[in-house]
Order: structure tokens, then C-alpha cells, then sequence
């Protein structure tokens, strides 16, 4: 019979919510970069074995400790395929149909959520910067000085249409048809993305 490491827990249904409760706050407080899977591990109280088990890697985990429905990683790399140009567009389009699906009710919460507190406040921000904003932003070529600008602007832009469409439901955005917003908003992050920032007129030709 193999003995047990003492002070480590084992297997069990427990073990797994320990393991996010752990990740949870060690993602609020030290951020997604500062936190490692063994040190979740260690104030979860198992080997860095079980986490890899349950969640395998630290995205994984991270999406698993937010409730996210859907993987930024799998989704944002497809709306920022294709015509430089149109990126804008196709951002506004997917992030529409993502919330506009089953998918949104968890979005919902999660917004609802990271406006509760402070501590759920930090933790939803480490979601949106490792998670969204890292990705556009080392996808779309942009020079230096002007990206961290630049991907903070297309977040607020969308975050303000997630919460005045779906968490507030103020109309008449709340049942404007997807492809009126995309028309409407595609510039403005497009803008964002690759435009000119500084409100100064073109030059004359």
C-alpha cells in the first residue's frame, strides 16, 4: 500500500474548488503574470501535478477561475484574420455574436460581477489584459508608443456596448439588429486600431 504525502490533499471534488478559490486570489492580488501554478498549488495545499490534472494550463485555469464561457485565445485570433483594413469590423461582429449567443448570460454575470467589488474589480482587469487586450495588441501591427493606447481605447468601446446592451438593456441599442452596430461601430474601433489618434485634420492634398 503507497502512504500518502502528508499535507497534501488528494483527489477529490474538494481538491478542484480549492485549487480555483486559491487561483482566484492569487490572480487579484499578484496579477496573471506574477502568479504561478505552483504557488496556486501551495496555497491550495496540493502538488502542482493536480492542477495540471484538473486544469492544465495557466489560461486554462485562469479562464476556469473567472467563469469565462468562451476562450479569448480560440476566438480572438480568427476575428483578427484577414484584411488589415476590416479588423475593426470583424472585432465589433464577433464580439456581438459572442454575447448575443447562450454564451452572454455568462458574460453578463461576469460583468455584473467585476462591478461588485474592488477585489472582483482587479480580477476581471487581469481578464481583460492577459487575456483580450495582450492578444490584439501582439496581432495587429501597431507601433509601440501608441498600442497600449490604442487596445484600451477598442476596450472601451466594447465594454460600454456590453454593458448598456446587455446588462442595462437601454433601447434602443439593446435590440438593434448586429449588423447595424457592426456598420455603425466598425469604424470607430478601426479608428482605434489603426487610425490617427490626435483629432488633427488630414492634410491638404
Amino acid at each position: 500500500m503507497t502512504a500518502r504525502r502528508a499535507g497534501r490533499r488528494p483527489g477529490n471534488p474538494d481538491t478542484r474548488e480549492a485549487i480555483l478559490t486559491a487561483a482566484r486570489t492569487a490572480f487579484a492580488e499578484k496579477g496573471y503574470d506574477g502568479t504561478s501554478i505552483r504557488a496556486i498549488a501551495a496555497a491550495a495545499d496540493v502538488d502542482p501535478a493536480l492542477v495540471h490534472h484538473y486544469f492544465g494550463t495557466k489560461d486554462k485555469l485562469f479562464l476556469a477561475a473567472m467563469n469565462s464561457p468562451v476562450d479569448p485565445g480560440e476566438i480572438i485570433p480568427a476575428a483578427l484574420a484577414g484584411d488589415p483594413a476590416e479588423i475593426g469590423f470583424r472585432l465589433v461582429r464577433t464580439f456581438l455574436s459572442v454575447w448575443d449567443s447562450p454564451a452572454g448570460k455568462a458574460g453578463v454575470a461576469m460583468l455584473r460581477s467585476a462591478l461588485s467589488t474592488e477585489w472582483t474589480a482587479r480580477l476581471f482587469r487581469e481578464f481583460v489584459t492577459s487575456q483580450v487586450l495582450r492578444r490584439v495588441r501582439s496581432a495587429v501591427d501597431m507601433k509601440p508608443d501608441e498600442a497600449p493606447l490604442r487596445v484600451t481605447l477598442v476596450a472601451s468601446q466594447l465594454a460600454g456596448v456590453a454593458m448598456l446592451r446587455y446588462v442595462l438593456r437601454v433601447e434602443p441599442l439593446a435590440s438593434a439588429p448586429r449588423e447595424t452596430l457592426v456598420a455603425a461601430l466598425g469604424p470607430t474601433v478601426q479608428r482605434y486600431i489603426a487610425g490617427d489618434l490626435d483629432g488633427a485634420p488630414p492634410p491638404a492634398p
